[in-house]
């Protein structure tokens, strides 16, 4: 699977799982709300540092944000 596509899927599973909105998660990030949808989707190839803001953001590992396995889990 795209490495894109796990870590937007993790990215939003984790989002639903605290109860926010993209909008929420923007607004911790300091991005707007069309980033985060368009890197749930797989669209945006993130940076290292991007994917820490997320992990932070989502209060999860970093590495949670690539767990293959986690991505396929239907919500």
């Amino acid at each position: 699977m795209d490495i894109r596509k796990v870590f937007g899927a993790n990215a939003r599973r984790f989002r639903l799982g605290l109860g926010l909105s993209q909008e929420a998660v923007a607004e911790r990030m300091g991005v707007d709300r069309a980033f985060i949808s368009s890197m749930e989707r797989g669209l945006q190839n993130v940076t290292l540092l991007t994917m820490w803001q997320v992990s932070q953001a989502l209060e999860v590992r970093p590495a949670e944000l690539l767990d293959e396995k986690l991505s396929k889990i239907r919500s």
